[in-house]
């Protein structure tokens, strides 16, 4: 299927890895022009690479910058100055019990999960209602509808991401831009890889037995049994940043494996 992406040029925050890398990757895959974003630059030059070893005409650019700060974001304003899709996709996560979540953590996952996206969007949603085509994504969770006690910090942003995007897609009424939420599930990422690994080998087991038993334990509602690939959750993105997607507005759509027993 063509998305019809080529000439669009899309940023993707926390880019280098993950879901955001391989969003970045089929989005180049697709024919748009897409800014790597991350805090490193060697982070950043080697996401670059692996998508370069996969497409080698893919049309890149490096932002490196810590989008966590206002610094960050207008470094990333000043070298990309419009884009066509932003998908706010940086974040991080914490185990911690609530009564130890100090101010300080709260903030530091305040500013990455959710101001990150605040700073990107105030900057370019106006430009995009400029042009009457845009296209912002949030990636949210699963832990948004279902807030996870043992991170209830991490949920809580998510859970404000879901009313960020909701609130801005009603200021976008009769024209050409959306802004959506995806609901993203337990997925294979780089930070789940090592922590995977690690379990397995403090409890001399195999990786499998310890992704078997997060399912049985931790999400026992997930009707796939297994954790998401980043692709598979990409492929829900790049199909909502695409022209095809026009009628999809103000929406929070699911790629969770159906951990979410909600039908609404």
């Amino acid at each position: 299927m063509d998305l019809q992406l080529t000439d669009k040029i899309a940023l993707i925050s926390g880019s280098t890895a993950g879901i955001g890398l391989a969003i970045a990757t089929i989005l180049a895959q697709e024919g748009a022009t897409v800014a790597i974003n991350g805090r490193k630059p060697e982070r950043v030059g080697s996401a670059m690479d692996k998508i370069r070893q996969i497409y080698p005409e893919a049309k890149l650019q490096g932002v490196t910058a810590d989008l966590s700060t206002a610094v960050g974001a207008e470094l990333t304003f000043q070298q990309v100055p419009v884009v066509d899709i932003l998908v706010n996709n940086l974040g991080i996560y914490q185990a911690k019990e609530f009564g130890e979540i100090t101010d300080v953590d709260w903030m530091e996952i305040i500013e990455t999960n959710l101001m990150s996206g605040v700073r990107l969007s105030r900057h370019y949603l106006p430009l995009m209602l400029q042009q009457n085509w845009g296209r912002i994504i949030f990636i949210s969770s699963e832990s948004s509808v279902n807030i996870p006690a043992e991170m209830i910090h991490y949920g809580v942003t998510k859970t404000a991401q879901l009313a960020l995007a909701r609130g801005m897609a009603e200021t976008t009424v009769g024209s050409n831009v959306t802004v959506n939420s995806i609901l993203a599930g337990p997925t294979k990422s780089e930070g789940v890889e090592t922590f995977v690994q690690d379990m397995a080998q403090s409890g001399n087991i195999d990786p499998s037995q310890v992704e078997k038993e997060f399912f049985e334990k931790t999400r026992p509602s997930s009707l796939i049994k297994r954790f998401a690939t980043p692709e598979e959750v990409a492929a829900l993105v790049a199909f909502v940043a695409s022209p095809l997607a026009s009628a999809i507005n103000g929406a929070a759509l699911r790629v969770e494996g159906g951990v979410v027993r909600s039908i609404i």
